[in-house]
């Protein structure tokens, strides 16, 4: 079972009202009705199993705060510190720094695939940022976290690019207006034909 205070984005000091809201929150976020015909439908199911797990597991062991598990699941091994920070580095804006520390990272799993992604989409990369992205889910198909951020990256390839392949050129086109006028003066007389 994946750590309970983790899954409900909790502390491990939180009260019965916070788990609740904790929980009554995520449930809203996650719920699968929400997502239809979705394919990330299936992974909301996935979260909203571990939201419930959670909550049924805190909810029966009230007053113990003496949940352990071997990992933690966001973020696991040697590079746990420095996925940490290099996610701190891009949320501050210091890209450079982030890219320095994910170089590095000698391990390339799914975590740095999905951090590298991020990192791309920040700095307008975004061909690279689906790559690094598209590795992630394929390494974890399961997180919802990876699934979420390629489909926003496609998302936003797609509003970039509907301008320039759905829409025709709107403002008049100097050559047919010349071209226009030349006939017409030359029709009426006006010009050398």
């Amino acid at each position: 079972m994946k750590n309970p205070y983790e899954v409900l984005e909790i502390n491990e000091n939180a009260s019965k009202d916070e788990i609740k809201k904790a929980y009554r929150t995520l449930a809203k976020k996650y719920h699968p009705d929400q997502y239809g015909n979705n394919p990330l439908k299936d992974l909301a199911e996935d979260k909203m199993r571990d939201i419930n797990e959670a909550y049924d597991y805190l909810m029966k062991n009230e007053g113990t705060n003496t949940y352990s598990s071997g990992s933690s699941d966001t973020y696991t091994g040697s590079n746990s510190s420095t996925y940490q920070s290099v996610e701190n580095d891009i949320y501050n804006g210091n890209l450079s720094s982030a890219e320095s520390k994910l170089m590095g990272i000698n391990t390339r799993d799914a975590e740095w695939h999905y951090l590298m992604g991020i990192l791309n989409t920040r700095k307008g990369w975004y061909n690279q940022a689906s790559t690094n992205l598209s590795t992630a889910c394929s390494l974890d198909p399961n997180n919802f976290k990876y699934q979420d951020a390629l489909n926003k990256l496609r998302g936003m390839n797609n509003s970039y690019r509907q301008p320039y392949y759905d829409n025709r050129r709107k403002d008049p086109d100097i050559c047919n207006i010349c071209a226009t006028l030349y006939c017409l003066d030359c029709l009426c007389g006006g010009g050398n034909c």
